[in-house]
């Protein structure tokens, strides 16, 4: 394995991260044009998205499995592709039916990111923590960004271009990475370039049952706040924003923003100090950070919101590192697979437990605290992680091709 190839690897998986993000939420603020043009109430259109949702979820664990396998570079190529068409099609759509099946293309393109790219890039890079820190950094980005490049492009153009452009952009890097691994310029590594500590089968399996808790908790937790937030914020901050969606999508962004420092910060930290900490800290800070949101208003609500995103942001890299700490090498893309059916596989869940409760109350307070008692359940599952500060055997380096 050449370091040109690992430098590529590394930085198609952290673009994708950003894009993956993008494409996947540039519905939640599209939704907001699409109630006035097409006059079909929020909640209606918003289960549009479920089905799209829910592929991400469970498209993920065959993802990973065929990255294993056929490798994840290949499947990077796909990824970047068919996320690109699903986004395109979408902005040509000429109704409901035609939108969801568009966003299911999308949301099943989406799905690859994770088990692959997240396996990807821990294979290819020499320092996890530094560059999963990146790739927090990255993903914040999309995740912050989704919300004004939507805005921006209603406002220039229409919703449709807010989808047709950036689907554009995700076919283009997808054509240039099929080309690069064609010339064999991109290859597939074959083992880690920094092995792992092998943990005790014990200590594997009580990750597993404690990890499953907590990420289908903070799987619902991050995709109600991402679906909920620009509609909390045009219902409650509606007056100081001037209406304007640009203006609701400008500051879901800075929300999001504001995040990007911490988790590039927390995932520095997980290369340094115990996993389980940082991960129990974290969860800990979002149960009353949650309760907050659902009785805030004005600006005082703004930074509850902040304080839940730099919070559930700052989790990820330590997440992902206790993963692969308890994950053999061979398996990584089917073990992300499974980790992101559970958390991404919530996004549906967490769809009609926001329409459900909008539906019936005409706000987001019960929501937010439903998300406060999920975020106390995560923080208590995870106090019973095993201990990563003891340690553990070195396993040889595996072969690199």
């Amino acid at each position: 394995m050449n370091d040109t190839s690992a430098r590529l690897s590394v930085g198609f998986s952290w673009i994708g991260h950003s894009l993956m993000h993008i494409v996947s939420a540039l519905y939640l603020t599209v939704v907001l044009a699409l109630e006035r043009e097409w006059r079909i109430s929020y909640d209606d259109l918003i289960r549009l998205w479920t089905l799209g949702a829910l592929l991400i979820g469970l498209g993920a664990p065959l993802a990973g499995w065929l990255g294993d396998r056929w490798g994840s570079a290949r499947m990077m190529a796909v990824f970047f592709l068919m996320t690109g068409a699903g986004s395109v099609a979408a902005g040509l759509a000429d109704g409901p039916s035609a939108l969801m099946i568009a966003l299911a293309v999308l949301g099943l393109g989406a799905s690859i990111y994770h088990p692959v790219g997240m396996a990807w890039i821990v294979s290819n890079a020499a320092n996890r923590g530094k560059a999963m820190a990146w790739l927090g950094l990255f993903g914040t980005f999309g995740v912050a960004t989704a919300a004004v490049v939507a805005g921006t492009l209603i406002e220039l153009w229409s919703w449709r271009a807010a989808f047709i452009l950036p689907g554009a952009i995700c076919l283009v890097l997808g054509f240039v990475l099929a080309v690069l691994i064609s010339a064999g310029i991109v290859r597939e590594r074959h083992g880690d370039a920094k092995p792992q500590p092998a943990p005790s089968r014990g200590d594997v399996v009580r990750a597993f049952i404690v990890l499953s808790v907590t990420m289908v908790c903070a799987g619902i937790m991050f995709n109600a706040m991402q679906v909920v937030l620009p509609k909390l914020f045009d219902a409650r901050l509606g007056q100081l924003l001037g209406g304007s969606t640009l203006g609701v999508g400008g500051l879901v962004t800075l929300v999001y923003l504001v995040a990007a420092l911490p988790q590039f910060i927390g995932g520095s930290l997980a290369e340094r100090y115990s996993l389980k900490r940082l991960y129990t800290l974290c969860l800990f800070i979002q149960t009353p950070m949650m309760a907050a949101v659902a009785v805030l208003a004005d600006l005082p609500l703004v930074a509850a919101a902040a304080l839940v995103v730099i919070a559930s942001q700052t989790q990820i890299p330590a997440e992902n590192l206790l993963l692969a700490r308890y994950t053999p090498g061979k398996h990584r893309g089917l073990a992300y697979g499974a980790k992101y059916i559970l958390s991404f596989g919530a996004g549906p869940l967490a769809v009609q437990l926001v329409a459900m409760v909008y539906e019936r109350t005409g706000d987001f307070t019960v929501l937010y605290l439903i998300l406060a008692l999920l975020a106390a359940v995560a923080f208590l599952a995870a106090l019973l992680l095993p201990d990563d500060r003891k340690p553990a055997p070195v396993v040889a380096p595996a072969p690199a091709e």
